[in-house]
C-alpha cells in the first residue's frame, strides 16, 4: 500500500491507550513484509526484519501505537454521557467534535456545546475540562445502558481530508502516522542491506505515561542502538518558533540531556551526506517520548529522537505535510541500513 493510503488507513484505526488491541486483526492486514511479528505481555506489538547474518547488531525502531482519547465516567438520562480524559486533551477543542462510542455496537455521538443565544455576554466564559463536557448520543438512556458500560472508550470520528499542497488533516496522527511511516520504510529495504536485525515496536500506553510500554519492549529485545520517532509541535501563526519545528521542511533531529550525543551526531551526518533535509530542537531534560524511558532500560541503550511535524496536535484535525512523511521514510531507512553506525554501537 502506498504511503498516501497507509497513513490514513492506520491512524483511522481505533487505538485509546488502554484498547490498542481493538483492531488488531485490521492492523495487521496493513503491516506487511516483516519477517516475523508477535505481542508482548504489556500489549506492544514487534515486528522483525532480519538481516541474515549472525551476530549482527539489534536496532530498535520505536513509534508509539496509542492515541489520546476518552473513557466513559457515567450514563445520564436523556442519552448523554459524561467522560474522563485520556491524555492530553485540550477542552477549548472538545465542544461540538464528532465522536465514536466503542460500547457492544459502535455508536456515533457528539459532545455536546452551548448556542450562543443563551450565553451570558458579559460573564467571563472559562474553558470546561473534559471531564464536564456531556456526549450527546441520541439514545434512549435505557438502550444506551444495554449497549454501553462505564469505561467504554470513547475517539474522535475517523475523518481525513487532503489540503492543498499535500497535507493530510484528521485523527490520530499522533502516532500513528509515524507507526505507518516506519513500517513502509523498513518492509521494502532488500534484508541484504540492513546494517542488522530491525525491530519495529509499536508501543503502548504513550500518552498516559512516559515510562510507557517501550521501557518492556526495550528490555526484552536489548538493541544496541535506536531510534524514537515521534510527532513533533509544527510551527503556527501565534507559536513560538524555539518550541515548533517547521512544516514540509523535513524531520526533526532532538539535542538532549537524555539523547545519546554520539548517535545524534551521527545521525545529523547522515541526513547531511544522503541529502535528507532536517530541522534542529532542543529539549534540555525530557523530549516527552518514549525516549524518556527507552535510554534507560537495563545498563542503558543510546537513542537518537527523531520528529515529524505536526500542527494542531491532540485534535481531530492534526495536521502533517507528506513532504516530511517522504524524508522521514528516507532517514529511516538510511539510518537501519548505515554500517558505520551498526559498528560503532555494537562493536
Amino acid at each position: 500500500m502506498e504511503l498516501r493510503e497507509l497513513i490514513p488507513a492506520m491512524a483511522g484505526l481505533m487505538s485509546i491507550t488502554g484498547y490498542e488491541a481493538y483492531d488488531a486483526a485490521a492492523l495487521e492486514h496493513l503491516m506487511e513484509g516483516f519477517d516475523a511479528h508477535w505481542t508482548d505481555a504489556v500489549g506492544n506489538r514487534i515486528y522483525l526484519r532480519r538481516c541474515g547474518r549472525e551476530n549482527a547488531p539489534r536496532i530498535l525502531i520505536d513509534t508509539h501505537f496509542d492515541e489520546i482519547g476518552l473513557y466513559v465516567s457515567d450514563i445520564r438520562d436523556g442519552g448523554f454521557l459524561k467522560v474522563v480524559p485520556i491524555g492530553g486533551l485540550d477542552g477549548r477543542t472538545l465542544p461540538s467534535a464528532d465522536v465514536r462510542i466503542y460500547g457492544k455496537e459502535v455508536l456515533d455521538g457528539v459532545i455536546a456545546s452551548t448556542p450562543p443565544h443563551l450565553k451570558d455576554r458579559d460573564a467571563e466564559e472559562k474553558v470546561k475540562p473534559a471531564d464536564e463536557l456531556l456526549i450527546d448520543t441520541g439514545y434512549p438512556t435505557e438502550e444506551l445502558r444495554e449497549l454501553l458500560r462505564i469505561g467504554t472508550p470513547v475517539g474522535f470520528t475517523p475523518r481525513y481530508r487532503w489540503l492543498q499542497n499535500d497535507r493530510l488533516v484528521g485523527k490520530g496522527l499522533d502516532n500513528k502516522a509515524c507507526c505507518a511511516i516506519a513500517a513502509s520504510a523498513l518492509a521494502a529495504i532488500p534484508a541484504k542491506e540492513l546494517a542488522g536485525d530491525v525491530y519495529l515496536v509499536l508501543a503502548v500506553h504513550e500518552e498516559t505515561d512516559n515510562v510507557g510500554g517501550t521501557a518492556v519492549g526495550g528490555f526484552a529485545i536489548e538493541p544496541d542502538y535506536a531510534m524514537v520517532i515521534d510527532v513533533n509541535i509544527g510551527h503556527a501563526p501565534g507559536s513560538k518558533e524555539s518550541e515548533t519545528v517547521q512544516m514540509g521542511q523535513g524531520p526533526s533531529i532532538c539535542r538532549s540531556a537524555i539523547t545519546d550525543r554520539k548517535l545524534t551526531k551521527m545521525t545529523e551526518r547522515l541526513c547531511e551526506r544522503e541529502g535528507i533535509p532536517w530541522q534542529c530542537c532542543v529539549e534540555a531534560t525530557s523530549t516527552g517520548t518514549d525516549t524518556v524511558a527507552l535510554h534507560l532500560v537495563k545498563e542503558g541503550i543510546p537513542v537518537v529522537d527523531v520528529g515529524l511535524p505536526l500542527r494542531a496536535m491532540h485534535t481531530y484535525v492534526e495536521m502533517l505535510d507528506m513532504q516530511d512523511a517522504h524524508e522521514l521514510v528516507r532517514l529511516i531507512r538510511a539510518f537501519v541500513c548505515d554500517r558505520e553506525i551498526g559498528e560503532v554501537f555494537a562493536g
